[in-house]
């Protein structure tokens, strides 16, 4: 394969992990994350989340395509994004908030530090 190439699939290992205990607001959510891509300050691949809800803060920019499932992204102010399948956004840095998986989200992303 052509190192210029790269089919997006969750074909390589999958990683589990969490939100820090301390960022958690309700439920259990659990991570896996197919990492497809590492390079230059980008990284790309498929995320997904079980139902909870959790704060988060980004340092970085993070482009986002929801494939499956329902999801409320929450600004500092209050304002609150609902997300479902077909969904495309962008975060950018000093972005926070909270993140309230409803139903199981599975997304594609394209993270530049």
């Amino acid at each position: 394969m052509s190192d210029l190439f790269l089919r997006v699939l969750p074909s390589v290992e999958v990683e589990e992990d969490a939100p820090p205990a301390d960022r958690v607001i309700a439920g259990a959510p659990q991570f896996k994350t197919w990492n497809l891509e590492d390079r230059d300050g980008i990284y790309c691949g498929i995320w997904e989340a079980t139902p909870g809800h959790w704060r988060i803060s980004y340092d970085e920019w993070e482009f986002c395509h929801i494939l499956s499932g329902h999801s409320i992204i929450t600004d500092a102010e209050g304002t609150e994004y609902e997300l479902k399948a077909g969904d495309s956004f962008i975060l950018r840095p000093g972005f926070s908030g909270s993140w309230k998986v409803i139903e199981t989200t599975r997304k594609e992303y394209v993270i530049r530090t």
